[in-house]
């Protein structure tokens, strides 16, 4: 018992940490999940801002509750990291 609490444990710090991808983008382990279980192709993105308009561009179509708090979430990220303050 104790050890699968552990895993838990750590399986939940794992998909709270940020890693940067092959492209340079910013993301947790539950991000990309999210991103895989709508087949968007985070990699081919150079910078934040293009994806997160991919993202709206499929909540355009049709509305996606996951997938519209990522679109949240990717968007306070970039403003907090990007812009001058």
């Amino acid at each position: 018992m104790e050890k699968e609490i552990l895993e838990e444990i750590t399986n939940n710090i794992g998909n709270n940490f940020l890693q940067r991808q092959e492209n340079g983008l910013m993301l947790r382990k539950d991000q990309i999940e999210i991103l895989n279980k709508y087949k968007i192709d985070f990699l081919k993105y150079n910078n934040i801002e293009s994806l997160i308009y991919e993202i709206e561009e499929i909540l355009n179509i049709e509305y996606y509750e996951d997938l519209d708090n990522l679109s949240i979430e990717l968007s306070e990220f970039n403003y907090y990291q990007n812009t001058n303050k």
